[in-house]
């Protein structure tokens, strides 16, 4: 490594201006250099470098847009690098989400000097961030919909089931069953869209008039998020189309579809409804924790572009056990409720395997400003998915009443029949 290269892409730490400067955390594995030579590697790459020194570089661009590797933290396997990005580089304005991946993410996972690298982190600038308008709802807005901004309860979300394949009257039966046993918030599953077994304009329709038949027997507000995942130009026309057929919110699944296809419906003023953000694909991204990007990225790239909930997974999972990643979990949950240059909080929803027995655990560790989302732990109850909806609010009820699930199943016969078909063992006594 030069002394220019040195020169050009490292500095020390009190000449990175945070609010000039985006920061990238990575953490990097080398192959056979440096901790230092790997930044620099990813410095340059992701800059204004190539492989080789260039005769194209001006003294202007050297000086205003090299990234600066700005602190090197050493782990048993590799180390933990900071690499500050100038503004300058990015087109915020146009080129948003995209542009910024494109550089903090770009062509370093490719490098052969590099075994592993993982994005860790990003931390924006406020100049960045007031390019974006953020979540239309946020927290605050969805539980003024249902009606939770007094009590502060956890919303209770589900699944249809199976997630493809009933036609639109049998998902209008299914979502009216788990409305009517008190689920908060219906969507339908990642995969479902606009087949032709189930068409978006017949299916929400149905499930509409369901919710208002719900509405009008119990005073309660159900919110129906259909998908509408689908190519980017024809995001547009599916949101119209669910709207118009009584849609109370809309589903994207944000890595297929893309970040900008969350942004132009988060930011199109005719559309009143929040959006739900599905992580489907991102374990390809995020599962090894040696390579890629962290979930903590993604949600931070979520609230931007304007997802009012969105999936962070569950602390407790389908066998009863701690996860191993809760402690990311905690801390992407804590960040979207928190402030964050004055964008509208998300609500995290906790998904994937949840039942009645895990609810009070999954409760205490990630807290109650959560929509705590079960699919076949509600229709999978022996009584059927109104039963399931009711077992789920009741143990959501005995947590709030801080009552032992088994306790409160005593008198609660729907909660009863759920532990035992999933296992008093994995409730809150084990």
């Amino acid at each position: 490594m030069s002394e220019k290269s040195l020169d050009i892409f490292t500095a020390t730490p009190d000449k990175i201006d945070v609010d000039e400067n985006i920061i990238a955390i990575y953490y990097v594995e080398p192959n056979k250099i440096s901790l230092l030579e790997a930044g620099v590697i990813i410095a340059a790459e992701e800059s204004i470098g190539t492989w080789t020194e260039v005769t194209t570089a001006t003294k202007w661009l050297i000086t205003h847009l090299s990234a600066k590797v700005f602190e090197i933290n050493k782990t048993d396997s590799g180390g933990i690098i900071k690499i500050a990005y100038p503004l300058e580089l990015f087109d915020y304005e146009i080129g948003g989400i995209p542009n910024l991946l494109s550089i903090v993410a770009g062509n370093l996972f490719g490098s052969g000097k590099l075994n592993n690298v993982r994005l860790i982190d990003i931390l924006f600038p406020k100049d960045f961030v007031r390019a974006f308008k953020g979540p239309k709802f946020g927290i605050e807005g969805v539980r003024k919909i249902v009606g939770t901004l007094s009590t502060r309860r956890p919303h209770i979300g589900t699944i249809i089931k199976p997630k493809v394949g009933l036609s639109p009257k049998e998902t209008a039966k299914v979502a009216y069953e788990a409305a009517i046993g008190g689920v908060d918030f219906i969507k339908d599953d990642e995969t479902l869209s606009n087949q032709k077994f189930c068409p978006l304009e017949d299916r929400v329709s149905y499930v509409a008039e369901a919710l208002d038949r719900v509405k009008e027997e119990t005073g309660r507000k159900v919110i129906y998020a259909p998908c509408i995942t689908a190519e980017t130009y024809k995001i547009p026309e599916l949101a119209d189309i669910a709207l118009e057929n009584g849609a109370t919110a809309l589903m994207v699944d944000f890595l297929t579809a893309g970040f900008s296809a969350v942004r132009i419906l988060a930011e199109d003023t005719s559309i009143k409804v929040p959006i739900h953000c599905h992580r489907t694909m991102h374990a390809a991204i995020t599962r090894n924790p040696r390579h890629g990007i962290s979930m903590k990225v993604l949600a931070k790239l979520v609230r931007l572009a304007g997802g009012d909930q969105l999936h962070t997974g569950t602390a407790v999972g389908k066998m009863g056990g701690i996860q191993k990643n809760v402690q990311e979990i905690v801390e992407i949950n804590n960040w979207l409720r928190s402030d964050f240059y004055g964008l509208k909080t998300v609500f995290p929803v906790a998904s994937g395997g949840i039942h009645p027995a895990i609810v009070g655990k999954n409760l205490s560790i990630l807290g109650t400003d959560i929509v705590i989302q079960a699919g076949g732990g509600i229709h999978g109850h022996p009584w059927g998915s109104k039963a399931g909806a009711t077992a789920m609010k009741q143990a959501v009820d005995a947590f709030m009443k801080n009552i032992s699930v088994e306790k409160y199943a005593e008198t609660h016969k729907e909660l009863k029949k759920a532990l035992e078909k999933w296992g008093y063992m994995f409730a809150e006594k084990s």
